[in-house]
């Protein structure tokens, strides 16, 4: 689904990703990790079109996307959320939702004044889903709230909402478990793995909470450096003298 080539991204005298290379599978649930400063973010960034890379490309589900705007990134299938949730605080929870889908009539002036029986039958349409998705997500209960008065937790519910208002290829998770109680994050882990087994949802994750990546990920991929440093199974990154090394400077006995 996604095809990272040799990505390499300076800041300044820094290469913040140097040479990277990995793939994610279709229908998979690919984990992320490395120490801060690895380069995660960085490349998450790049992937979903935050930055254009210096060398190198990347492509998703076949199409070369290097250097794509966000925006255009969306129409073409990949979503994503954030590390810190980045919900409209003013709209309420089920105005989130609906302000997903794009190419609304209700977007245009001329629309409203003069096909505004249609506008509002669209409009009906897409607060059905958003009603359907928030009560799969067990959260309809403050559909009516704004969102910016919710819980750290629930930002992130709302954020994995979103992408759901519409079938996403891909969705990159930037940090799902931050901030998080172990009882909100259990759900949220859970709500992952049914949006991958029964609607094939390709989830990319970055996570710092190894007990998280464990559950959900395989493979997972080890950056250092602005590189793989390593890839496969959990525990085998776990037995890993290298990621050790790389994590904690130093090897193990």
């Amino acid at each position: 689904m996604i095809v990272v080539d040799n990505i390499t991204k300076r800041f300044g005298g820094i290469r913040a990703v140097d040479g990277c290379s990995l793939q994610v599978a279709k229908g998979s649930i690919t984990g992320l990790i490395g120490p801060n400063g690895a380069g995660k973010s960085t490349l998450f960034n790049i992937i979903a079109g935050l930055f254009a890379p210096d060398h190198g490309s990347v492509s998703l589900d076949g199409t070369d996307v290097t250097g794509w705007p966000a925006h255009r990134l969306f129409s073409q299938g990949l979503a994503r959320t954030f590390q810190i949730a980045h919900e409209f605080g003013r709209m309420t929870v089920l105005e989130n939702l609906m302000a997903v889908p794009s190419g609304q009539l209700g977007e245009h002036v001329a629309s409203v004044w003069l096909n505004w029986r249609k506008v509002r039958a669209e409009e009906r349409i897409i607060r059905e889903r958003a009603e359907e998705v928030l009560a799969q997500l067990r959260i309809d209960h403050v559909k009516h709230e704004l969102a910016g008065n919710l819980s750290g937790g629930q930002k992130k519910l709302v954020e994995l909402a979103r992408t759901m208002m519409w079938q996403p290829k891909v969705v990159l998770l930037d940090e799902i478990g931050a901030g998080v109680n172990r009882t909100l994050l259990a759900e949220i882990a859970g709500e992952i793995e049914r949006l991958n087994r029964d609607f094939g949802y390709t989830f990319f994750v970055i996570e710092h909470d190894m007990d998280l990546i464990a559950r959900l990920c395989s493979p997972v991929i080890v950056m250092a450096e602005g590189r793989v440093l390593t890839q496969g199974s959990m525990s085998d990154i776990r037995a890993s003298a290298d990621v050790i090394e790389a994590y904690l400077g130093g090897r193990k006995a």
